[in-house]
Parts: structure tokens; sequence; C-alpha cells
């Protein structure tokens, strides 16, 4: 079982989703074919030196017995034009070769980069730099696949900031975005560098934790705490609301998800029921209230 310890890494290195992972494929397999054609390139420069420098010899040869005649009866002067000619040929060729060859690992590299940033805008979320709910769905299947194989605990915990509105409606949206920036990169100072932290939309978080257990879940939850948010010389409170599920074998990917959420909301509920009754028998107690 792994320690929950805080790792020493931002927890984003995750596994990449198929879908990414078979453009990656279509592109190795692409630059591959562009390697064997560099080296059949040098292959055929190699094979064309030792024909010219056999040639070279069949013709020199001849010609210092034989005067200005070639063993092929050709005069040495017309050899040697033929083979200068040969040569600037097959020079100009292996330069255009090598020219293309730059030409397409080029593409291919503007190619794996436009790749790369259309990833991260379909996976990615742009303000807190979470996974966003696209990339947790084929995550958690590889997740609950690997539990119900191996047998390995699996966790999924739904997060929900407290209030969250009204930070937005009292310091403006700048805050929130902040709020939520910060409340992000400390939760993933808080989880290991395998588990995964997602931002499902708003104010709504998604932590999958691979082998976690209830009792270490405490520890996480524990960790995560209270946070201070420093704007612009006002501290912000952040608090959150939890809900779990840890997986039964037979839970579905969605069907998981779906219980953590109902246990978050019935948590949030249950809070907002006791900040209730606290206040109406502050209210009934205090006078001034009474008459207010």
């Amino acid at each position: 079982m792994q320690p929950l310890t805080p790792p020493m890494h931002d927890s984003q290195n995750n596994t990449i989703p198929p879908s990414a992972e078979a453009s990656d494929h279509v592109l190795t397999n692409e630059l591959r074919k562009i390697e064997k054609r560099d080296w059949w390139a040098w292959a055929y420069s190699i094979l064309v030196m030792f024909l010219l420098t056999f040639a070279v010899i069949s013709f020199s040869l001849p010609a210092l017995h034989q005067g200005l005649k070639t063993f092929f009866n050709i005069k040495v002067s017309d050899a040697v034009f033929g083979l200068i000619v040969l040569i600037i040929v097959f020079n100009v060729y292996t330069i255009y070769q090598q020219v293309l060859i730059k030409r397409l690992r080029r593409q291919l590299a503007e190619k794996h980069g436009h790749s790369e940033i259309l990833r991260n805008l379909a996976m990615v979320d742009p303000l807190t730099g979470l996974y966003n709910r696209r990339f947790a769905m084929q995550r958690l299947a590889s997740e609950v696949a690997r539990s119900e194989r191996r047998g390995h605990p699996l966790t999924v915990l739904t997060l929900d900031l407290n209030e969250f509105k009204q930070i937005n409606d009292i310091h403006g949206h700048p805050a929130g975005d902040q709020v939520l920036q910060e409340f992000a990169a400390h939760l993933n100072r808080v989880i290991r560098g395998s588990d995964l932290a997602v931002r499902l939309g708003g104010d709504e978080f998604l932590v999958l934790l691979p082998e976690c257990t209830l009792e270490q879940l405490e520890l996480v939850l524990e960790r995560l705490g209270s946070l201070q948010v420093d704007w612009q010389g006002h501290k912000i409170s952040v608090t959150f609301s939890a809900g779990w599920r840890q997986y039964a074998l037979g839970d579905r990917p969605e069907e998981l998800l779906a219980q953590a959420d109902r246990a978050l909301y019935a948590s949030k509920r249950a809070s907002k029921e006791v900040n209730q009754s606290a206040h109406s028998s502050d209210t009934a107690l205090d006078p001034t209230l009474r008459r207010g």
C-alpha cells in the first residue's frame, strides 16, 4: 500500500488517454518512415561511391598500360568527363533528398507541436491547469478496470467550494478565479503523484485516489483543511464540502462518480441545515435580532 505523502512533483504527469496515444503512434510511425528513407539515401550514397571507385580503377589501370585508351576502348578524357558528370548528378540528388527529409521532419515537428496544443485545449482546464472532465472519465475508466482486475482499492473524491458565489459577488470574478487557481495548486500539493486532480467545472473538483483506503482518505482531507487566499489585502477563507465513494466490485465509472456526487450534495445539505438551525437558535436567544 502506498503511503499518502505529498508528491515532489506536479500530479499532472499522468497517463495519456488512448486517443492521444494513437495520435502519437501515428507521428512516431511517420518519423520512422522518414528515418528509413534517410538510411536508404545514405546506403545509395555508399553504393554509388563504391561503384565510382571501381570505375575509376577500371579506367585508370588499362590507361596506364595502353596509353590513352581505357579497358572499354574509351578515351580517358571522355571517361573522366563522364565520371565528373555522374558525380555532380549524384551529389545534386543526394542534396535534394537531404533537403526533402529535413523539410518533412520540420513539418512533422510542427504537426506534433500543434497536436500537443490541441491535446491541452481538449483535456486541460485553462484556468487551473488541472485536467478536465473529458480526461477524468478516461482515466477513471482505466482505474476502475485496473481495480477490478487486481483488486486494488480505489477512492473517488468530489469537492465543492463553500459560498463560492458570495466570493464572486463580494470581491469580483477575478478574485474567484484566483481562489480556484490557488485551491487547485493546494490540491496538487496534497495528493500523491499517482493521484489525479480534476476540475469538473465551476467550483467543483474531482480527485481520483488509486490504492487509497477510507482511512488514508481521512489524511488527505485533513491536509486539505482550509485555505486563506490573499486578494488585494483581504484574506478570503476558502472551505469545501466533500463526498466520496470507494470502488466496489461491479461498479461502473459513471455510477462511481454519480455516487460520489450524491454523497457530496448530501453533505452540503446537512451542513446548510446545521447552519440554519444554529442561526435560528441565535435569533431566538437574542432579543435585538427577534425584534428586527
